[in-house]
Order: C-alpha cells, then sequence, then structure tokens
C-alpha cells in the first residue's frame, strides 16, 4: 500500500488538512470510510468530520454506501467525486498544440487540436489558445466555474517565475513568449507552465494512485529526448525549473551510427534518435514514408507510416525502431546508476508509435547492461498515458497544486 501524507490538527491548517483528505479519498478507489482516514491521514475523528464535512457541502466528495465491520455501526464510504471540478492541459508542440480537459480523477474527458502558431505575435498566439480552451470546455458542457486552472507544459527552456517561455530549440520564433500571464488574463483560470518532460513526469506521478513509485525517471521522446525525475514523490525541476535536457548524454550509437563499423561509434543519444534522422535512416533502408525531413509536419506523418510499418510487422521498421529503443535505453543506464532508481517509464507523442518494438530492446539494454550498478530489480514500462502525455501532465499539474497536500500551497483559488 502506498505510504500516505499525514496531517495535522492544528485548524490554522485547515486547507492543508483538506488536501491531506481529499488526496487519500482519491487514492482510495473504492472509497474510504472516516475511521480508515483518520488511520490513514493521522488526523483525528474530529478533524476528519470536519473536514469531510466541508468537502461533501463542496460536491468533491460523496458519502456512497456502508459497509459493516464486525461489531457497531456500520460504515460509510466517502468516494471521490470527479465530475465536481477540472482542469485543462495544453502541450505546446512544434507541430500542433494540444488540448486536453481532465475531471478530478485524472479522466481525460474532452481533447483537440489546432496547428501550432508561429509566435511572431504573441497576441495571436494567446487568441489561438484561448479560443481553443474555450471551446474546449464549452463542447464538454462543463460549467465554467468548475475548471480549477490550466497547464501548460512547453519544451524548454522557461522561466517559470516570469511565466515567459525563453528559447525553445525546435520552435524558432518563440522567444520570449510571455504565456503564462497573458494566458491567465484571457481566460480567466490561474495558469501554471511546466517544461514538458517534467509536466510528464508529474501526470504519471498523479495519475498512478496508490502504485505510485517514489522515485522514477520519465524518458520523455518528442521531438527532443528529455528525461523528467520524480525523487521521493517529487519532481526535480533544478534552480530554473529547466531539469530534463539529457539530449547530450554520450552513448554507443550501434546500427544508428549509419558507417560500416558502426559498433563502437559513440555519440549523443538526442541526434541519434532524433524523429527525423530517424525518419531519414528508414527512408536509405528503402522504406517509403514520404513527406519533406525538413518540415515538422511531414515528420509527423512520416513517423505515423512508420508505426504502420512496424504494427504491420515490417523487418526493416520493426529492426529501426528495436535499434533506437536500444540506444534510449544505452542512455537511461547512466541515469539510473546516477540517482539509484528503480523505475523507469518511457513515454511522449513519438514514443507511443514505436512503443511495441522499442520497449523490449530499451529493457534489455537497461537491464542486461554490463554497466548497470543497482543490484536491485529496475522496472523498465511504457506510460499509459500515449502521445497527449504531456497535455495530461499539464492538467496534472493544475489538479496536484489543488489536491496535493503541502504547507504552502492550498487549494487553487481564483
Amino acid at each position: 500500500m502506498a505510504e500516505h501524507r499525514r496531517g495535522a490538527n492544528l485548524p490554522s491548517i485547515g486547507g492543508f488538512n483538506r488536501t491531506v483528505v481529499l488526496d487519500a479519498v482519491r487514492r482510495s478507489p473504492d472509497g474510504l470510510s472516516r475511521v480508515e482516514l483518520a488511520s490513514r491521514t493521522g488526523l483525528s475523528a474530529q478533524t476528519v468530520s470536519n473536514v469531510t464535512r466541508f468537502l461533501i457541502e463542496a460536491g468533491m466528495i460523496a458519502e456512497s454506501g456502508t459497509i459493516v465491520s464486525g461489531r457497531g455501526k456500520p460504515r460509510t464510504i466517502l468516494r471521490l467525486e470527479a465530475g465536481s471540478r477540472y482542469a485543462v492541459g495544453v502541450h505546446v508542440d512544434p507541430a500542433v498544440v494540444t488540448y486536453v480537459l481532465l475531471d478530478l480523477a485524472g479522466t481525460v474527458v474532452a481533447s483537440t487540436t489546432t496547428s501550432t502558431p508561429t509566435a511572431d505575435d504573441p497576441s495571436e498566439v494567446v487568441r489561438t489558445i484561448g479560443t481553443a480552451i474555450d471551446g474546449l470546455i464549452t463542447e464538454a458542457q462543463v460549467d465554467v466555474d468548475a475548471v480549477l486552472g490550466v497547464g501548460i507544459a512547453s519544451p524548454g527552456p522557461i522561466d517559470v517565475d516570469a511565466g515567459v517561455v525563453l528559447d525553445p530549440p525546435f520552435l524558432p520564433r518563440w522567444r520570449d513568449v510571455p504565456l503564462r500571464d497573458a494566458l491567465a488574463e484571457a481566460t480567466g483560470y490561474p495558469v501554471l507552465l511546466e517544461k514538458d518532460v517534467t509536466a510528464a513526469a508529474v501526470g504519471e506521478m498523479f495519475l498512478a494512485g496508490e502504485s505510485s513509485a517514489r522515485n522514477f525517471a520519465f524518458v520523455y521522446f518528442g521531438t527532443g529526448f528529455g528525461v523528467g525525475l520524480v525523487i521521493d514523490h517529487e519532481p526535480v525541476r533544478g534552480v530554473g525549473s529547466n531539469a530534463g535536457d539529457a539530449g547530450h548524454i554520450m552513448v554507443d550509437q550501434g546500427a544508428l551510427a549509419g558507417t560500416p563499423d558502426a559498433a563502437g561509434s559513440r555519440g549523443e543519444v538526442g541526434a541519434a534518435v532524433a524523429p527525423d534522422r530517424l525518419v531519414q535512416i528508414a527512408r536509405s533502408r528503402g522504406l517509403s514514408l514520404g513527406g519533406d525531413p525538413r518540415d515538422v509536419a511531414a515528420v509527423d506523418r512520416a513517423w505515423d507510416a512508420l508505426a504502420e510499418a512496424i504494427d504491420a510487422g515490417d523487418p526493416v521498421a520493426v529492426g529501426l525502431a528495436a535499434e533506437a529503443g536500444t540506444v534510449m535505453g544505452r542512455a537511461v543506464v547512466l541515469i539510473v546508476n546516477l540517482l539509484d532508481i528503480d523505475r523507469v517509464v518511457f513515454g511522449g507523442p513519438f514514443w507511443s508509435r514505436i512503443a511495441s518494438a522499442a520497449l523490449p530492446a530499451a529493457r534489455q539494454a537497461i537491464v542486461d547492461s554490463p554497466l548497470l550498478v543497482p543490484k536491485h530489480p529496475v522496472v523498465v514500462d511504457e506510460s499509459g498515458r500515449g502521445a497527449d502525455v504531456a497535455a495530461v501532465g499539464a492538467a496534472c499539474l493544475v489538479l496536484d497544486a489543488a489536491l496535493s497536500p503541502r504547507a504552502s500551497a492550498l487549494l487553487i483559488r481564483r
């Protein structure tokens, strides 16, 4: 059973206690009685009673049946009211902007996409994203007052304090875009800005519930290669909230090196497995994928064709995906050694389409590596969040801020 965060009985932090109770109920799909809540949170029976009364009146939890356990009065079960609150997640990608609407349980209830604005005109960027958010909420027929806020996942580097997208390498016209505050003003919602790899890791942690790992690495394979880290249930952001750039890790590229004597050829993992480069390698090996490799949208379409070839069992496509998985796995070994973690999760918009062939190869490259230092088992999984993992993670930033107990952060309020 997952470790539950402990509350306090001081009335001055009643808001904190609410999130303690809400977090415990959220992590228990079958619900909890008030007695169980007191036991798991360390709160007194009276405090639990007061807090649950508030949460029931707010519509965030509800009484749902009773259970009989031994002698005495049957216990009333409390469950999360998932449809009482919502959060919007936005992922800014070089090709498309993805939007998702999550309920309180983290379930995607609506999603959409728009083409990525060029950012030559920041007001146009805000207008495009703001209009899409409004449309998403309207189409889902959700009360605007039930939306807690908006999370944005963006390629780095970003300035989290200022809420500015600084200089993302794959978005050459996005420079110093003040996205957070402008979007908050346009939509009327609180807005959180996070680096995409960190947002993905937060989403994985938040949605895992009872099975959430205390320490893990989220290997994010999108237009670039990055790693989101969670240590002791907290995302590692770094001094400037730009942690996660792992593309410069040097690895043996194997057959991806593209030389007659490929074995032992070393290079940066990010360059070796860049989607546009893998598309070029696929073409050089005889796969017909179509499109211009210099065009981001065309690379995405070619990646779809590569995924179809993998699903059809094409040996060239399967082999290429496995080679990419192996190279990524070799890079991850260094991270596992450095942090002594026992779980690695692969995901991201480009990962999900090659995962069937890439994941087994990545897993083997990690667990069978002669360079692996930790002697404990290392679990290597694929994220269940699909290609929209960064957008889902962005929405989870809002839910995590609202539901996860921290002494310094109460429920988001407008």
